[in-house]
């Protein structure tokens, strides 16, 4: 399947259960537009809707990604126009992708700053390319990343570190961003192929106990630990009556099953 909306192309491969999202204004450096955030969200409506409840869960895995050599510039800044750029919602589509039921992967090169730095901390994971430049410049034009980027790196590492991305503005290197724990790996040429073998690793995987193990490290960063675990239980019971446990627990006691997990 392919899918060309306005500003985005959307791609499913059935044979391993990865959606591709390609953020797709290279002119503009992929810069957030209105347009831009709009389809994100549709984009990822039409991955979602792969889903049958016949089939099981066949999405198992998305990466996301911009055109040309670019994740994304940031928000496009010709759009802004007075009190209208502060009371304009432009949330929905980083909250979409943080709350979407599979992993979804940023795959990063060139330029990944101020809305783009965080669309991709919204992700899951994030993979770059060693010459891939992140950054939040919102602070130069007298106001915030607006959409968590400080809150988004005081927890993946500290306040402090989140104050100086933002409070300077100046743009990291991927080495930077890997020793700040702010991206999951960095490559050379293969980051293409080193990023589809992780997706089709994670596609291959029971998808509700992926999707359960999602849900709960979320929730980590909102509840305390002995909360945390009471959640955990909730979300572990019914996996138990699955047919995919069922399917994992034979092939854990049989050395020559290999199972199929279809979400069910």
């Amino acid at each position: 399947m392919r899918d060309e909306f306005d500003t985005t192309i959307v791609q499913f491969d059935e044979e391993t259960g990865i959606g591709h999202l390609t953020l797709n204004r290279p002119d503009a450096l992929n810069a957030l537009s209105d347009q831009l955030r709009k389809d994100i969200v549709g984009g990822l409506r039409r991955l979602e809707a792969e889903n049958d409840a016949d089939d099981g869960v066949v999405l198992r895995a998305v990466i996301i990604e911009g055109a040309d050599g670019n994740f994304c510039a940031g928000a496009d800044i010709t759009e802004f126009s007075g009190d209208a750029a502060g009371a304009r919602s432009d949330r929905e589509h980083y909250e979409f992708i943080s709350d979407f039921p599979v992993p979804v992967i940023a795959k990063i090169r060139g330029y990944c700053l101020g809305g783009g730095f965080e669309t991709a901390m919204s992700c899951d994971f994030r993979f770059a390319h060693e010459d891939a430049r992140f950054g939040l410049p919102e602070v130069d034009l007298g106001i915030i990343p607006g959409a968590g980027g400080a809150q988004f790196i005081s927890r993946l590492n500290n306040p402090s570190v989140a104050m100086e991305i933002a409070m300077t503005g100046d743009h990291i290197s991927a080495e930077r961003a890997s020793e700040l724990e702010l991206v999951n790996r960095v490559y050379g040429d293969d980051l293409d192929g080193a990023t589809r073998e992780f997706a089709e690793t994670i596609a291959s995987k029971p998808p509700l106990a992926v999707q359960a193990i999602k849900d709960s490290a979320r929730a980590a960063t909102e509840v305390g630990l002995a909360e945390g675990r009471k959640y955990d239980r909730r979300l572990v019971e019914p996996l138990f009556a699955t047919e995919d446990f069922e399917k994992g627990a034979r092939a854990f006691a049989e050395d020559d099953y290999e199972p199929e997990f279809e979400g069910r």
